[in-house]
């Protein structure tokens, strides 16, 4: 944490000079109103902080690759003291719309330097302790909204005075922060538009060339559009529905701030320590519970304590589902290009924080205010369920846990899989579980599958596939159609290998029967070895211990289907674990030579003769389920 510390200290007062002003404006200026235009006003005192994000995330992105991240943040610290003058002004000639101006001014301040200080956490700690980085930027930048909330609320029936000295003060520590800050910086040199339309359309094509980092953006915006709703809406729900002044109000602000504060430093260090990316779907739905509770519960007719007790342990929750996708966009995105992805992150979660004062003052003109619970437990459960089908990583951790409560996997060889270079993995292919095995055994390894067409007739399964670019392979028996289709894989595959993407297999095409490998005339393994583009590894990999298992073809003449049959055996998850062992070996020369034999029987029987090397020795029918 110390080599972030002055990165966190400017951070948390520029927070805490934004959150102050503006709640400054939603306690004060909104008593300049009448009271059916007060929800307006505090919608527009939240718009006008975010707007500038939408509008001018392309020139923040711009500005770090003109200048050093660290001189941008001080620029706009020195920014920051005029900024306030204007507010100061707007307070004391009580008009709204100064006050307004200034928040749409200290909004465009803050814009233009936060993908400089979110870069620069990669630079001061490196790409091993993003997480760390990132926990505590958003731990400080909660607790900078926590006091700057309580802070306004406190103040906003004292003399107006000592807001004008707190809000020139913070704008000076926030200053004095920046200078301190020391960084070795990794510049980026590609530019990109400046136009808010263009620039997201660019940007939204570079992200999508990562896989799944777009889910990740649009699931952390929803987070970002939840943290909004909350903030608006309490200032309202306090004081209607819980009877609460101004102060009180700000208190639960400040205890649902200390909470997401607490819940993002330990989401941090666990997620430091191992990560808990898949869990998010998880926390998701647990969130959707518990705002639900939030608005089921008569909390009018209880203590102010438990509502706000309650509270506080639903936003510590929030931090275990945001801090893990935080750190994976840090861990994703490689080099300076992370500058950019940040700025279009700004712009794409602010979209969603503006939104969240559309939705919140259309709800207060439908609705009672406490449907603003319910609303956002159903926009949660709809971010856990999507994140979950549009995260490749989610998917492959998650089955990792699942299938590890049954499973005792041990790999050998497992250097071989995370060498550089192109890859062609041919796996075994014992029972119907081996697949999910071997893909969330090795779910930090980019493989693209090619996999029978039964598994996608099932919707859920072959969107699930989708994610891994999955390649259908036809079933040959059930049609003509199939077998000029299955001739074209050999194209497909050679083909993705030379643009140098790493594929993976099963030279048999079924499951064994026998408990030993049969490629029988199989042909897509020796005619891919025969035009085997250079550079690539083959690893033949074998699969031990599957064979006899329920997903197993042991003693049954079909294959049994992977769902209802894990389903009905879920019993089997408390008890003892069945050893699975993967071999991986590096037979890069071995296929080569084999290819020379000029005829696929011969091949396949030197990869069935490598496949069956130890049957004798494992003794498969042995420990059967």
């Amino acid at each position: 944490m110390k080599r972030f510390a002055s990165l966190f200290f400017t951070n948390f007062w520029g927070v805490l000079n934004d959150n102050f002003l503006k709640t400054l404006a939603c306690f004060v200026a909104v008593k300049w109103v009448d009271e059916a235009y007060q929800s307006l006003v505090i919608s527009l005192a939240a718009g006008a902080l975010v707007l500038p994000y939408i509008l001018l995330s392309p020139l923040a992105d711009r500005l770090t690759s003109i200048f050093d991240k660290k001189r941008v943040i001080r620029i706009a610290k020195w920014a920051e003291l005029p900024i306030m003058g204007l507010a100061i002004l707007g307070f004391a000639l009580q008009n709204v719309w100064v006050v307004i101006a200034a928040i749409v001014v200290m909004g465009t301040q803050s814009c233009l330097y936060s993908p400089s200080k979110y870069g620069l956490i990669r630079d001061m700690g490196g790409r091993e302790n993003v997480s760390t980085g990132m926990g505590g930027m958003e731990a400080v930048a909660f607790l900078g909204m926590l006091l700057g909330t309580v802070a306004a609320s406190f103040l906003a029936e004292e003399p107006i005075e000592i807001s004008y000295a707190l809000l020139i003060g913070f704008a000076s520590l926030g200053l004095i922060g920046s200078y301190i800050i020391k960084a070795h910086e990794e510049k980026e040199n590609v530019k990109y538009s400046m136009g808010p339309v263009s620039f997201y359309r660019e940007s939204l094509k570079f992200c999508r060339s990562y896989k799944g980092l777009m889910p990740i953006i649009r699931t952390l915006s929803i987070f970002w559009w939840m943290a909004a709703t909350i903030q608006i809406g309490m200032i309202i729900y306090g004081q209607k529905e819980l009877g609460l002044n101004s102060f009180e109000t700000g208190l639960i602000l400040a205890t649902a701030a200390v909470g997401i504060t607490l819940g993002c430093v330990i989401a941090g260090y666990v997620d430091r320590k191992s990560t808990i990316l898949h869990l998010v779907p998880v926390f998701g739905v647990l969130l959707a519970i518990m705002f639900t509770v939030l608005f089921a519960v008569p909390w009018r007719d209880m203590s102010p304590v438990w509502f706000t007790a309650f509270l506080f342990v639903t936003t510590i929750v929030t931090g275990f589902f945001k801090i893990p996708l935080d750190a994976e966009i840090q861990r994703t995105v490689k080099g300076a290009s992370l500058n950019l992805v940040l700025a279009f992150f700004n712009q794409i979660s602010f979209i969603y924080i503006l939104i969240a004062s559309a939705t919140f003052a259309l709800l207060t003109l439908l609705l009672p205010i406490r449907f603003m619970f319910l609303m956002i437990a159903v926009v949660m459960l709809f971010a856990s369920v999507y994140i979950f089908f549009n995260s490749r990583e989610i998917v492959c951790h998650l089955f990792q846990k699942v299938l590890s409560l049954h499973y005792d996997v041990r790999v050998q060889g497992r250097e071989l899989m995370y060498q550089d270079g192109v890859k062609l993995v041919l796996p075994t292919h014992r029972a119907v579980v081996d697949p999910f095995i071997v893909l969330s055994t090795f779910w930090d390894i980019t493989l693209q599958p090619l996999v029978d067409e039964t598994y996608f007739a099932n919707a859920v399964f072959r969107h699930i596939l989708s994610l891994f670019d999955s390649i259908m392979v036809p079933d040959v028996r059930k049609n003509r159609a199939g077998i000029s289709r299955a001739k074209m894989l050999n194209d497909v595959t050679v083909n993705a290998l030379k643009e140098g993407q790493s594929i993976i297999f099963y030279p048999s095409g079924h499951i064994t029967t026998d408990g030993r490998e049969s490629l029988g005339g199989r042909n897509l393994a020796y005619s891919t070895s025969c035009e085997l583009p250079d550079g690539v590894t083959v690893l033949g990999m074998r699969i031990l211990g599957l064979w006899g298992s329920k997903t197993s073809r042991y003693k049954r003449r079909n294959t049994p289907p992977l769902l209802p049959t894990f389903l009905k055996h879920t019993y089997k998850f408390f008890g003892p674990k069945r050893v699975v062992t993967i071999e991986v070996e590096d037979i890069t020369a071995q296929v080569k030579e084999w290819a020379k034999l000029g005829e696929k029987m011969a091949f396949n029987a030197k990869l069935e003769e490598f496949y069956n090397q130890p049957w004798a020795e494992t003794g498969f029918e042995k420990g059967c389920e």
